[in-house]
C-alpha cells in the first residue's frame, strides 16, 4: 500500500510544483510591494508612455486632427531641419541661448539658496523657503498681475514710469512687444520662478549632512567655507544635486509658455522668444499640423533625453 510519504517522494515530471513553489515564494517576498506599485506603474504606462509612443508614430504621418494619418516617412524631419527657416533662424537658437543661461543659473542658485537658508534656524528658514518656493507655485498668476504690470508698454508701467520720471527715457518703451527685450525678460522671470521642486530636494540633502564630518573635515585642514562646500557639501548630496539638474535641464526646455503669456501672442513678436515648446503649440494647435507638430516633440524628447544623460554622467554616483 502506497503511503503519504512515498507520494510525496515521487519525482515531479513536469516541473510544475517548483513553479508554483517559486511563485508562492516571489508572491510572498515581493508581490506586495509590486501590488503598491501596481496604480503608479499604470498611470505612468496610460499618460506618459504611450502618449510618448503615439507621437512619435505620429511624427511619421501627415495628421490634421480629423482625417486618418497618411505616413509620409521621414519628410516630417527633413522639413523641420532642411525647409523650416522659422526653427533653424530663430526656435533652435532662442532655445540653445534660454537654455544656456536659465539652466546653470537657477541651477547655481538653487544650490546656493538651499545652503545659506540651511545656516540659518528652523523658524527663519522655513518662512524663507516658503518665500522662495512661492513664485514655482503662482507662476501663472503673477505672470499675468505682477510682471505683465511690471513691463506694461505703457507710461504706467512701473518700469517705464520710474524710467520716465528719472528722465532716462523720453517716451515708453513696449518691454513685452519688443525683439530687443523679450527673450531676456524671458530669462528673468524663469529664474525668479525656478525654485521649484528642485530646490526642495537640495535643502532636504544639506540639512541631513551629518555635521560630523564638518568637525573632521576641518581636522583634516579645511580652513574656509569654499572648501567645505566642495569637499563635503558637494559629494555628499549628489543624489539631490542629480534630481536638481534634471529637473533644471526638463524645466528649462518646457519653460516655452512664459513667452507667450508675457507677450500675448504665439508666435511672439517677431520670433524673438520663440522656443521649441511654442514651435510645437503654433503647429499642433493653432496649424492642426499634428504630425509635424510630433516631429518636433520627438527632437525636444531627445535633446532632453541627451542632456539629462550628460548630467547623469557629471552627478551620478561612481560605483
Amino acid at each position: 500500500m502506497e503511503t503519504k510519504s512515498d507520494t510525496a517522494a515521487l519525482p515531479r515530471i513536469d516541473g510544475m510544483p517548483q513553479t508554483r513553489s517559486k511563485f508562492k515564494k516571489w508572491r510572498d517576498k515581493e508581490g506586495s510591494a509590486y501590488l503598491f506599485l501596481a496604480p503608479y506603474l499604470l498611470l505612468f504606462f496610460v499618460f506618459i508612455v504611450l502618449p510618448v509612443i503615439f507621437a512619435v508614430g505620429l511624427s511619421f504621418t501627415s495628421f490634421n486632427a480629423i482625417q486618418m494619418p497618411k505616413f509620409m516617412g521621414l519628410k516630417n524631419y527633413i522639413d523641420l531641419f532642411m525647409r523650416d527657416s522659422v526653427f533653424m533662424q530663430y526656435v533652435l537658437p532662442n532655445t540653445l541661448k534660454f537654455s544656456l543661461i536659465v539652466g546653470p543659473i537657477s541651477y547655481v542658485l538653487s544650490f546656493l539658496l538651499a545652503w545659506m537658508l540651511a545656516q540659518i534656524q528652523r523658524g527663519p528658514r522655513t518662512v524663507l523657503a516658503l518665500l522662495i518656493y512661492s513664485p514655482s507655485l503662482t507662476m501663472g498668476i503673477a505672470m499675468a498681475v505682477v510682471w505683465k504690470t511690471i513691463f506694461s508698454g505703457d507710461p504706467t508701467g512701473y518700469i517705464n514710469s520710474l524710467l520716465l520720471s528719472n528722465g532716462f527715457i523720453t517716451q515708453p518703451i513696449q518691454w513685452l512687444q519688443s525683439p530687443e527685450y523679450l527673450l531676456p525678460i524671458m530669462m528673468v522671470v524663469t529664474v525668479w520662478s525656478s525654485m521649484g521642486i528642485g530646490f526642495l530636494a537640495m535643502l532636504a540633502g544639506v540639512l541631513n549632512i551629518n555635521s560630523e564630518m564638518y568637525e573632521a573635515g576641518y581636522i583634516d585642514g579645511i580652513s574656509n567655507r569654499f572648501q567645505e562646500i566642495v569637499h563635503i557639501t558637494i559629494p555628499s548630496m549628489k543624489p539631490q544635486m542629480l534630481f536638481g539638474a534634471v529637473m533644471a535641464v526638463v524645466n528649462t526646455f518646457q519653460a516655452g509658455l512664459i513667452g507667450v503669456q508675457l507677450s500675448g501672442t504665439n508666435p511672439t513678436p517677431s520670433y524673438a522668444g520663440q522656443l521649441i515648446v511654442n514651435h510645437i503649440e503654433d503647429y499642433g494647435f493653432i496649424r492642426y499640423e499634428m504630425g509635424y507638430a510630433s516631429a518636433i516633440s520627438t527632437v525636444l524628447l531627445l535633446v532632453i533625453w541627451l542632456c539629462s544623460k550628460i548630467v547623469w554622467k557629471m552627478f551620478a554616483e561612481k560605483e
